[in-house]
């Protein structure tokens, strides 16, 4: 059984995360229950609950969200309910009826999908859901809350009545109206309703000629408001008509409440489940705007929390805009007590309120702000003691105060449980006070409790230093400008920079000086060397982020080196062979064109053969035989060259397709200029510019200096 006292909640601002938590509950009823949440009791009611809360979170967003859950609360109607006669009234019949409804929709659609929602699933199993109460409901009501006319045989003839007789009334109205009217007897108004009976505005002076029943006058006396004769037996019926209906309606209804009266406890379990419901969402949008999630659950005593963040300053810093520190910290059964030392203000009380704080969320059913890979477990007992606790109601001081806390932890304190102490030790003789509190942390080790204290006393930090299964630990100092950075270093006792701080805020040298005197040589020269220590500490951990960010630097330049040398590689292995072929063609090409010129010369077909086939031999001859694995593997590669060739074919046969688009688009050529002799041109598709000589029946001779040619007109331009 967990036991979780209120001032354990109190010092760990647990009911600050309640009303954040509530703030996102959509229903009243589901907003107390969130105010009112505690620590579960027992821990298998735990881990359904942080499951329930995840799937919950995992439906925000997705394609298949959780289907509205709001509804009206009928804690009236059920208390009605339980007196006999009691009637309900309509608007509550249509609270129940929603209550019924949001509950059969949420238990139909985790049904559904209980692959996807097991645990909340597993929880809208237990509903004991029946459907004859809102068919009954809406069998008598419409979807716009009021009875319906087939209700009953009695109301259904009461209305047909009713709508008959409405429509005599505006008959005869109507008739008198025209008479009157006709008559000059009316006011310019002619009309009015008085009562919620049609009259008609009848001029004073009239007001004998017109017979009926008078049910007023204007202000100024001006007007006379008479029913006509013709509609008064009318609208007595019709106020016959509407009690008859009243009665009607109120006998239905209460026939209609004795068929609820029966399932009163099933409405109520109902309510409840829709009121869990809401819960469990507020919780899910909370863990969303923290970004919590749920830890790996420990079976053994272990706590390893990564990244943790104090949820409550996580929100504040969120809406200042301002960066929140996350701390890490370890508790296990070989380090299962841990002391915090340092200077203050540098974040040792938060981190011992982040371990308290997310503890009691957990057991709460709340997902927290950690890494997911993050370690935690259950504790029966969560023991506090933070801050001044000095009492005036019952005249104790502040260390009075604490040695009672100390006797409640000594009778409560044993294995089970996780103790939490800020500032031990203090409020007395320092000496004493610290002896007294060594004596107290000897207990709790013995007794194998997990427990997180934050000290300035030398002793305990020894005495955990001694401890095999205790730690010490220290929030980190900028070891120049003594301002804190908000993390926290397991190993090692912390300095309190006394004299240090003291210094940087305006304390003459001298002072210091003087009091550095009146303290024994040894206490300063061990809190000087502690302090040396993390000054030494945190220039090798400078040193070492900025050996392993070179590092980094490096083996990512080394990375990118590497590929560019293979790229550079490739290509001139590419450019080599490109070249090498290009010399073979080029050597083959002054054969052939020596070849050519021979055969110009002497005309000998035989010779030019003989020559040609032996230039061929002596190539073959150079060509290396290949073996048949070899010839299998080129062969394959043709294979995967060819496809590679004909995919770029395609893709140059796609450029062509789309130049002569391009072109068809292209605006029309410019329009052709005659050429005459001494003109300079050039072929449309050369480069080359000469001079015409002479044309001569559409071809010109055109001069390139050189040598002459003669060139059809249609294929030159003027340059």
């Amino acid at each position: 059984m967990i036991k979780i006292d209120n001032k354990t909640l109190e010092d760990l601002e647990f009911k600050t995360v309640l009303e954040q938590v509530s703030q996102f509950s959509i229903t009243a009823p589901g907003k107390e229950y969130v105010l009112n949440t505690q620590p579960f009791k027992d821990r298998s009611e735990i881990e359904p609950e942080l499951y329930r809360v995840k799937e919950y979170l995992a439906s925000f967003g997705s394609d298949s969200p959780i289907p509205n859950h709001g509804f009206e609360p009928v804690f009236k109607e059920l208390q009605l309910l339980d007196i006999e006669n009691s009637i309900l009234e309509t608007s509550g019949f249509r609270k129940i009826l929603t209550i019924t409804e949001t509950t059969r929709i949420l238990l139909k659609f985790f049904a559904k999908f209980h692959e996807f929602y097991v645990y909340l699933n597993g929880h809208a199993s237990q509903i004991d859901y029946v459907s004859h109460i809102s068919e009954k409901i809406q069998s008598i009501f419409d979807k716009y809350g009021e009875v319906k006319d087939d209700a009953s045989q009695e109301l259904l003839i009461i209305r047909r009545r009713l709508n008959v007789v409405k429509g005599q009334i505006n008959s005869s109205f109507g008739k008198a109206l025209s008479r009157y009217s006709g008559a000059d007897y009316l006011d310019e108004i002619k009309e009015s309703v008085v009562d919620n009976r049609r009259v008609l505005a009848v001029k004073a002076m009239h007001r004998r000629k017109v017979k009926g029943t008078v049910h007023g006058t204007s202000k100024t006396g001006s007007i006379v408001y008479i029913e006509p004769l013709e509609t008064y037996e009318f609208t007595t019926e019709l106020s016959n008509l509407y009690y008859e209906e009243r009665e009607e309606i109120k006998r239905i209804l209460k026939m209609l409440t004795e068929y609820v009266r029966p399932y009163k406890e099933l409405l109520v379990s109902y309510q409840n489940y829709l009121i869990e419901i809401d819960s469990t969402f507020s919780k899910a949008r909370y863990a969303n705007e923290i970004n919590g999630v749920l830890p790996i659950v420990s079976q053994e005593r272990s706590l390893s929390l990564i990244n943790a963040y104090h949820p409550l300053l996580l929100v504040a810093n969120k809406k200042r805009k301002e960066k929140t520190f996350p701390q890490s910290i370890s508790l296990k059964h070989e380090e299962r007590i841990i002391v915090i030392s340092g200077p203050n203000a540098g974040g040792k009380s938060i981190t011992l309120k982040t371990v308290g704080l997310l503890q009691l969320m957990f057991q709460s059913g709340m997902l927290i702000p950690v890494e997911p890979q993050s370690e935690i477990c259950f504790f029966d007992r969560v023991l506090t003691d933070i801050g001044d606790n000095q009492s005036i109601e019952n005249h104790l001081s502040t260390y009075s105060y604490r040695l009672k806390k100390m006797n409640h932890f000594l009778r409560k304190c044993n294995n089970k449980t996780l103790f939490l102490i800020d500032e031990f030790g203090t409020g007395s003789d320092p000496e004493l006070g610290g002896a007294l509190a060594e004596t107290f942390l000897e207990v709790f080790y013995e007794r194998e409790a997990f427990g997180i204290i934050t000290t300035h006393y030398a002793n305990l930090k020894l005495l955990a230093n001694e401890l095999p299964h205790a730690i010490n630990a220290n929030m980190l100092f900028d070891s120049k400008t003594l301002e804190p950075l908000y993390k926290l270093f397991l190993g090692e006792a912390g300095s309190s920079f006394t004299f240090e701080v003291a210094q940087k805020n305006g304390i003459p040298y001298s002072l210091i000086n003087r009091s550095k005197k009146k303290v024994e040589r040894g206490k300063i020269r061990f809190d000087k060397s502690i302090a040396n220590l993390q000054k030494e500490r945190s220039k090798l951990r400078k040193t070492s982020e900025s050996l392993e960010s070179s590092a980094e630097k490096a083996r990512n330049e080394e990375k990118q080196l590497k590929q560019i040398n293979a790229k550079v590689q490739e290509k001139l292995e590419n450019y080599q062979e490109l070249y090498d072929a290009n010399q073979k063609l080029i050597s083959i090409g002054k054969k052939f064109d020596s070849l050519a010129e021979r055969f110009h010369n002497n005309k000998k077909k035989k010779v030019l053969f003989d020559e040609l086939f032996k230039m061929v031999l002596v190539e073959n001859t150079k060509r290396k035989k290949i073996a048949p694995k070899k010839k299998k593997a080129i062969k394959a590669k043709e294979r995967i060259t060819q496809q590679e060739v004909e995919k770029k074919v395609e893709v140059i046969r796609e450029r062509k397709k789309q130049a002569k688009a391009e072109a068809k688009k292209a605006p029309p050529p410019k329009p052709k200029v005659t050429l005459k002799e001494g003109d300079r041109v050039r072929m449309i598709d050369g480069k080359a510019i000469g001079t015409i000589d002479k044309i001569e029946k559409k071809k010109a001779t055109v001069n390139y200096g050189i040598f002459t040619t003669n060139v059809s007109l249609e294929d030159l331009e003027k340059v």
